[in-house]
């Protein structure tokens, strides 16, 4: 099976409040320990820690992987490169995530308008 490249060949996130590392590690198709690695690297990533130091990823974090993965597997930026881009821009505004957002709720409502037909 071949892994995806673009954010919009990855999987349309669930409309759940948290998720798991690994349920994280499949929407953004990257392992579990680059996530870990994330983490320590970029400072907007900061998932809730649970009992036993389990982590719980929200919605924005996700988003945030999936910049993260672009700037880094499809633009070519280095860890460094993608920290400063990061720094240099308010994450909440940047037209990749709102175009994200917009791929996200198409998908749904397609989704939607199947199950209406059927």
């Amino acid at each position: 099976m071949l892994e995806p490249s673009h954010n919009d060949e990855l999987p349309p996130i669930p409309g759940k409040r948290y998720f798991t590392i690994g349920e994280v590690s499949e929407l953004c198709n990257v392992k579990p320990h680059v996530l870990r690695y994330w983490e320590q690297e970029f400072s907007q990533l900061s998932p809730v820690k649970r009992r036993g130091n389990r982590r719980y990823y929200q919605r924005q974090d996700v988003l945030i992987i999936r910049q993260i993965r672009s700037l880094l597997y499809d633009q070519g930026f280095t860890i460094g490169g993608a920290r400063q881009r990061f720094g240099s821009e308010d994450v909440k505004d940047d037209t990749s995530q709102s175009q994200q957002l917009i791929r996200q709720m198409v998908t749904e409502l397609e989704d939607v308008l199947s199950t209406l037909k059927a």
